[in-house]
């Protein structure tokens, strides 16, 4: 009671966060209980029947669930692999970086268009990309080269995919790189300035393993993210030719649960996705823990 009487200043300020995550993250949470009701929307929550697990061998009897859920594995893994590290070198290289102006404005280049809507990126990728009429297959065209499908062909529809995503996010992933490559004490660099050590030695013996709990942490949290996917990234950049590869979990709970009012299947397929990502969490984190005895917890 003595440190909240001493420090209510930072209490009250408190109470903001703690009133929106309480109102829209935990509070929204009883509504899963849908998922194992015959939800009808005049009964309410409360009122309407119980059906157990009913919902969930429905939608494991959907063939299109099976064809998303795939789909989010592969993009998430995709992204994992291919974007990932990108933040990790971009930061790197602007910590070696020795021009100060060069660096900031390299830094505000990069991260720019993480605040530029999905919807405005996939209008500026059907202009660029198309098949028909896009400024680069245009290009290609006049040079008397082969037009190339971005956005039409599977194949390069993913490529696309992940490039249109490397662009979007690696910029703003860096900062937390470089906000961790702060933390790490010069003395170490001069250190091996004076044992003659060279600059990549020094990024191999010093910077990485000082940003390596930060690199763990948000590896563990990618993982966790697995079975989920962000609903404007693939819905924007798909079109009907792509569907095989670009229907993803957030856009089939959209199109099956939200426009064919089905709530009781989009909140199903929500629990699933929540209950798998939490165990790829908990099994990362384990591993983690295992491997380099570092983890979230």
């Amino acid at each position: 009671m003595k440190a909240l009487y001493r420090d209510w200043q930072l209490y009250l300020l408190l109470l903001l966060p703690l009133a929106y995550f309480i109102i829209f993250k935990y509070t929204p949470m009883l509504g899963v209980v849908i998922a194992f009701k015959d939800y009808n929307m005049f009964q309410g929550i409360l009122a309407s029947p119980w059906v157990g697990f009913e919902t969930f061998r429905e939608v494991f009897q959907m063939d299109g669930f099976y064809n998303a859920l795939r789909n989010t594995f592969l993009l998430n893994f995709l992204d994992l692999v291919v974007s990932f590290p990108i933040p990790i070198a971009l930061a790197i290289l602007l910590n070696e970086l020795r021009i100060k102006w060069f660096k900031k404005g390299a830094q505000t280049i990069l991260y720019l268009p993480h605040f530029i809507s999905w919807v405005i990126i996939g209008g500026m990728a059907i202009q660029l990309l198309a098949t028909n009429n896009g400024i680069v297959n245009n290009l290609l065209k006049s040079l008397g080269m082969k037009v190339i499908p971005f956005l039409t062909e599977p194949v390069y529809w993913v490529l696309t995919y992940l490039g249109i995503g490397i662009w979007q996010s690696a910029g703003w992933g860096t900062i937390i790189y470089l906000a961790a490559l702060t933390g790490i004490n010069k003395d170490l660099y001069e250190a091996a300035d004076v044992d003659g050590a060279s600059r990549m030695r020094k990024i191999w013996h010093i910077t990485l393993p000082g940003i390596k709990p930060t690199i763990i942490i948000l590896l563990i949290i990618n993982i966790g993210h697995m079975a989920s996917i962000g609903f404007d990234r693939p819905f924007v950049l798909s079109n009907p030719l792509v569907t095989d590869v670009s229907e993803v979990i957030s856009t089939y709970v959209y199109k099956i649960g939200i426009q064919s009012a089905r709530y009781t299947i989009a909140t199903a397929i929500g629990l699933f996705q929540a209950v798998v990502g939490l165990i790829f969490l908990l099994s990362a984190d384990y591993i983690s823990r295992k491997v380099n005895d570092q983890g979230i917890w």
